[in-house]
């Protein structure tokens, strides 16, 4: 019989609960607005603009980006990579990677090698997901134009070297895209301080909004060809889609129900500080991990060290135990709702040894309690013992 109980620990791959105005504020966009923003000139479509102008200012406050212009809304971190990839890479690059790098950035990569277009290689990882930094210094080639990097890993948490991957790159004058799916929201990003190129956002999980909600900042020196061309509301009388920021990346209707949601969800973050939500999310995690570092039966994976080199992730394996079966009988039994598998990145189970078989993963969010840190601690207590009775 299920357990309605119902904890969620799958923030790692959507954020939940959300805060109340997230919620509402969808509904009040379709019912009171629901203009075609940079469409007509009347009330609704008006204060749509207003609207989608808002969450992209939103966007810059929160990565310090100078020119919200520079600020793409796309459907999701996904989205918003293979505008970035497609966009820059031309015939003949060469693209460095990290082993911890998701399906949303293999996979792009993946087809445009097989196309020809590109040539690659991917920086090793340690069993605890960190980048081979000396492996990076010798893989540059004079063709490499691009390296991509995941911030935090969502099957280790751990968080990438960031400074000093930018550094190694732009010395050689290579650019750097960063997949920001588990930091935004979570981590202090500062697009000026880091020099980054291009960063990678979604909205659906740190940004605490809805789903089908993300972007793309693109620094001022780059200019991207667009993945996708239409309708935008301006230039309407040519047969080319506008050269001018940042209508050059966005074609279509826009989301304006979904980002009237994110813009909330930014609006709560920065509210209640970005550092108190990094500092409450660590405590979960710490306790989550000290509680079961010693629990014979149980193999965790990822950093040992202080909580400031992870986000909140926790991967585990159970001695002779399937990791679905583990899954199940979480939900089942205990009614904790978690993740289990290879989570979308093959190559980061492959570096810390679980593939194919992956891994469990717990993922507690900023409205996580202690108390039901404890309750799964002790649920997985249960399921050791029985299975190894």
């Amino acid at each position: 019989m299920s357990n309605k109980l119902n904890l969620y620990f799958d923030n790692a791959a959507t954020s939940w609960p959300k805060p109340e105005a997230v919620y509402r504020a969808p509904e009040i966009q379709m019912r009171e607005a629901s203009g075609n923003p940079g469409r007509s000139g009347h009330t609704r479509t008006l204060e749509s603009d207003r609207l989608v102008y808002r969450a992209r200012e939103a966007v810059a406050n929160l990565f310090n980006v100078e020119d919200p212009s520079r600020v793409i809304f796309a459907y999701n971190a996904t989205d918003a990579l293979n505008i970035a990839l497609k966009g820059f890479l031309e015939k003949g690059d060469h693209v460095l990677f990290t082993a911890m790098e998701h399906n949303s950035v293999l996979r792009p990569l993946g087809r445009l090698r097989q196309e020809g277009t590109i040539d690659s290689d991917m920086i090793p990882c340690s069993e605890e997901g960190y980048p081979d930094l000396d492996f990076l210094e010798e893989a540059y080639r004079s063709n490499t134009r691009l390296l991509v990097v995941n911030h935090a890993s969502n099957v280790t948490g751990t968080i990438a070297p960031l400074e000093k991957l930018i550094a190694s790159a732009h010395k050689r004058g290579v650019k750097v895209l960063v997949d920001a799916a588990q930091t935004a929201g979570v981590i202090p990003i500062d697009v000026q301080k880091t020099g980054l190129d291009m960063l990678a956002f979604t909205g659906h999980k740190g940004l605490l909004g809805p789903t089908g909600t993300g972007g793309l900042y693109v620094r001022r020196d780059i200019d991207l060809k667009p993945l996708r061309e239409g309708g935008t509301g301006s230039q309407s009388e040519s047969d080319l889609h506008p050269t001018s920021m940042p209508e050059r990346l966005e074609a279509g209707t826009m989301n304006s129900a979904g980002l009237a949601g994110l813009l909330e969800g930014i609006n709560y973050i920065l509210d209640h500080g970005i550092e108190n939500i990094r500092q409450a999310e660590d405590n979960l995690r710490n306790h989550l991990w000290n509680s079961l570092l010693n629990l014979n039966g149980i193999t965790l994976y990822g950093p040992k060290a202080a909580h400031s080199e992870t986000v909140a992730v926790v991967s585990l394996t159970v001695d002779g135990t399937d990791c679905g079966e583990i899954g199940y009988i979480l939900e089942s039994n205990y009614g904790i709702l978690c993740r289990t598998g290879l989570h979308c990145a093959p190559l980061a189970h492959q570096a810390i040894g679980t593939f194919p078989e992956g891994t469990v993963r717990l993922s507690p969010g900023y409205f996580s309690g202690m108390k039901e840190i404890d309750y799964v601690v002790s649920a997985l207590q249960e399921i050791v013992k029985l299975s190894t009775v």
